[in-house]
């Protein structure tokens, strides 16, 4: 019920801040729209005014994110339904031994032992996955913990053959998350039973994470330095390889060695990948087997210097020499072996320069950020946890 209010709220909010008052056109904030919603917890059993408030300050950044009078906001049709989420601040969750108490009522948490070392959390919210199950998510203050890797610079090739290879020669196999799974899939979907597929499908794409997971957190505590690929996922999903790229995971490895590479004081790049497969990475020499014929050739010989070379890993080297060059944008576009001269730059206004010299600089921010991450399973009623635990990021 208290979901189905939240919908219903942002709906509300959507036609009141794309016509706000008489006079001349603005957008509203957060702010705003609070004072407009000022008495509507009288007309919901069980959303309070914090609630709202969170609906109304998350509806006004979308906004002004997209430039947008009105979103399609968490809109719920037929039996294409918007999933849950309630919003909530840091003051309405509060603890009763091992359970929570929110809104009056006392939830029964799984793995509550997560709940230990938390002295304190900030406005959080709880959201449904498409199974249907419940889950708690609280940004809390995690101290970074800046150590020197033992290693200082690693290439990491992106691939099907291979998910991921890296110039030192540790390779990720390719996964078979869904690929495994792909017949239980079907054949639950032809005798439908919707939620036992829904079930498989999260299954297929936990066990995805948890190699990623592995992976990224090896190569986080081992380098410094990390420069990847930047294989275009986007173009490839439209062609026959579309499964095995999706299954491949590309886009979370990469989000994960970012995420880990910035706790950890790592530095992450991502640099053009063009020709890396064909170049020579001994003598530069551009002898390597070329067209969709030469993907099969896993194993070649340079023309110029007669080395030996597998692809994967001579790739990944040529990533690792290209990791001081200026990172492509939206991928898979040219870079140079050696950065550019930057041009003279022009001279800025002395407002301009003003305010931006009164920036705080990098090395002086606070090592305290706030780190999401899903701390326990909300039971739906029952007393038993389901199968299928949350593993998070190792």
């Amino acid at each position: 019920m208290a979901c189905r209010g939240v919908h219903v709220w942002s709906n509300s909010v959507s036609d009141k801040a794309a016509r706000p008052f008489a006079g001349p056109p603005r957008w509203l904030t957060g702010f705003d729209l609070d004072k407009l919603s000022t008495g509507a917890t009288k007309y919901f059993e069980h959303i309070g005014a914090d609630t709202i408030q969170r609906v109304n300050a998350e509806f006004a950044t979308r906004r002004r994110q997209f430039r947008k009078t009105k979103l399609r906001w968490r809109v719920s049709r037929g039996r294409r339904k918007s999933l849950g989420w309630v919003p909530f601040k840091a003051a309405s969750l509060r603890r009763k031994g091992r359970a929570l108490r929110f809104c009056g009522k006392t939830l029964r948490v799984f793995e509550s032992q997560r709940f230990l070392g938390i002295k304190q959390w900030k406005d959080g919210s709880f959201s449904q996955d498409a199974v249907g199950d419940w889950w708690l998510n609280l940004p809390v203050a995690v101290e970074i913990e800046v150590t020197v890797a033992p290693k200082a610079t690693v290439g990491i090739d992106l691939g099907l053959h291979r998910t991921a290879t890296t110039s030192d020669g540790e390779v990720l196999e390719a996964g078979r998350a869904y690929r495994d799974l792909e017949p239980k899939i079907a054949s639950a979907q032809r005798r439908g039973h919707r939620r036992q597929a829904k079930r498989l499908h999260r299954k297929a794409s936990r066990c995805r994470a948890n190699a990623l997971h592995q992976f990224s957190r090896k190569i986080v505590s081992t380098y410094q330095t990390i420069v990847v690929g930047d294989v275009s996922r986007v173009k490839l999903v439209r062609t026959k390889m579309a499964k095995a790229v999706l299954d491949s995971g590309w886009g979370l490895l990469r989000a994960q060695l970012q995420v880990k590479g910035e706790h950890a004081g790592r530095s992450v790049r991502v640099v053009s990948e063009r020709n890396t497969s064909r170049t020579c990475s001994a003598c530069g020499a551009l002898t390597g087997p070329a067209g969709v014929n030469g993907l099969r050739v896993r194993v070649w010989v340079c023309g110029e210097c007669r080395c030996a070379h597998d692809r994967d890993v001579n790739a990944a080297k040529n990533i690792q020499a290209a990791g001081g060059c200026p990172s492509s944008v939206y991928g898979n576009e040219s870079s140079p072996r050696h950065a550019r001269a930057s041009r003279t730059p022009r001279p800025r206004k002395a407002k301009e320069s003003a305010c931006r010299g009164g920036g705080m600089s990098t090395s002086s921010r606070s090592f305290s950020v706030p780190w999401w991450f899903r701390v326990c399973h909300l039971s739906r009623g029952g007393t038993r946890p389901s199968r299928g635990r949350f593993r998070g990021p190792n």
